[in-house]
C-alpha cells in the first residue's frame, strides 16, 4: 500500500516542493533578490541586464542550502563577491548580504501567505505513522521547523535535519548525500533500507549518492525526465500516486 519495495523500513523527505506548497515561495524570493542584484550590476558595468530564470532556480540553486545556492548561481555568471558576514545588511554586495536579503523576503512571504501542506503528502504521512514507520524532514532551509509548524505537521516526524542542523554538525549541503545519511543514523537504519523523497534535482542527485535504497522523485514542475536523469528510481506527481500505484519506473 506505500507503493515502494518491501526492505523500504523508513522514509526521509525533503520540506519545500514535497511536504509544503513553499518551492514556489523561494523560487520567487531567489528571483526577486537576484533580478534586483543583477540589475544594479549591469547598470554598475555598463552591460546589458540579463534576468534570473527558471532554469537558473532548478539548475543551481533549488535544494541548496541558501548560501550554496547564492555563490553556485554567482558563479554560473561568472560572478565573484566577498563572503561577507553573517549580519551583512539584506542586500550588501556579498555572499551574505543576498543571502540574508532572499531569506528575508521569503519570511515575508511565508508570514502573507500562510504555509499549505499537499493533500497527498499529509496523507501519506498518516499512513506511514499508522504502521508505525519512522519518517524524517530532511531540508537544507533554517526556516523548516517553523515552516512545518505553520503547515500543521511538525509532530509528524522522528527527526529533523535542517539548515540549523547541517550547520552545528558540519554536513554539506545537497547534492552531497550527508544530510540524507544523518537522518538516517538518527532513524537507526541503513541507507539501502531508506526511501528519499526529493523535488529539486540537488536533493534527488543526493539520495541516489547516498545508496538509498530508493529515490522518488516528486514531479511539481514538470521535470519528470530531469529527476529520472538525477537519478530518480520512481516518479510521482504527487505522494498520493504512491498509494494508489500511478506512477512511473525512473531508470
Amino acid at each position: 500500500m506505500l507503493g515502494l519495495p518491501d526492505h523500504i523500513e523508513a522514509f526521509l523527505f525533503d520540506l519545500d516542493g514535497v511536504l509544503t506548497r513553499t518551492a514556489k515561495v523561494h523560487a520567487a524570493a531567489w528571483k526577486d533578490m537576484f533580478d534586483t542584484f543583477l540589475r544594479a550590476e549591469a547598470l554598475r558595468t555598463g552591460t546589458e541586464f540579463a534576468p534570473f530564470e527558471p532554469a537558473d532556480y532548478d539548475q543551481y540553486v533549488d535544494g541548496r542550502p541558501r548560501l550554496d545556492g547564492t555563490r553556485t548561481f554567482l558563479a554560473s555568471r561568472g560572478v565573484t563577491l566577498p563572503e561577507g558576514h553573517p549580519d551583512d545588511r539584506p542586500g550588501a554586495r556579498t555572499v551574505q548580504g543576498l543571502s540574508n536579503a532572499k531569506n528575508d523576503t521569503v519570511l515575508r512571504m511565508i508570514k502573507e501567505q500562510g504555509v499549505e501542506p499537499y493533500a497527498g503528502s499529509v496523507a501519506y504521512l498518516h499512513r506511514l505513522r499508522e504502521l508505525g514507520l519512522p519518517r524524517a524532514v530532511v531540508s537544507s532551509s533554517a526556516n523548516c521547523r517553523d515552516v512545518l509548524r505553520a503547515a500543521g505537521i511538525d509532530d509528524m516526524f522522528d527527526v529533523v535535519i535542517d539548515g540549523l542542523v547541517a550547520s552545528r554538525e558540519h554536513l554539506p549541503g545537497k547534492p552531497a548525500p550527508d544530510t540524507f545519511l544523518a537522518a538516517a543514523r538518527a532513524l537507526g537504519t541503513e541507507p539501502a533500507h531508506a526511501a528519499v523523497f526529493e523535488d529539486a534535482l540537488a536533493g534527488v542527485a543526493a539520495g541516489r549518492a547516498g545508496g538509498f535504497g530508493t529515490v522518488v522523485g516528486v514531479n511539481r514542475t514538470g521535470q519528470a525526465h530531469a529527476l529520472r536523469e538525477h537519478g530518480a528510481d520512481l516518479v510521482v506527481d504527487d505522494l498520493a500516486d504512491l498509494i494508489d500505484g500511478q506512477y512511473e519506473a525512473g531508470r
